[in-house]
């Protein structure tokens, strides 16, 4: 099995923040990251509220996560630096992984 070595880096957002339109269509378009998916999650809780959903009422205001790798390190770093102008500190955390190629 071939690998190669790629950074995952996973983002924390709200669906409240309105962010999601202005990091999807980046990472796509202009920073060309080679693979990016996004998880709406049903509770979570950070430095300033929790959020949570039951099956009776559906927040508007979920938790979600962005993911994306690539093996690009000047794409990581252009990409990581727009998130930087959107996000709190903490929002983004990053790893090295390896990748089936």
């Amino acid at each position: 099995m071939k690998t190669i070595d790629v950074v995952m880096v996973r983002v924390y957002i709200t669906e409240g923040s309105k962010l999601l339109s202005k990091i999807i269509p980046y990472l796509k378009n202009e920073a060309k990251i080679r693979g990016v998916s996004v998880f709406r999650a049903i509770i979570g809780f950070g430095e300033t509220s929790e959020h949570n959903a039951s099956l009776i009422d559906m927040s508007l205001d979920l938790p979600i996560t962005i993911e994306f790798f690539d093996d690009n390190h000047q794409k990581i770093d252009k990409a990581l630096e727009y998130l930087s102008s959107l996000l709190k500190p903490e929002h983004i955390v990053m790893w090295n992984a390896k990748a089936n190629v």
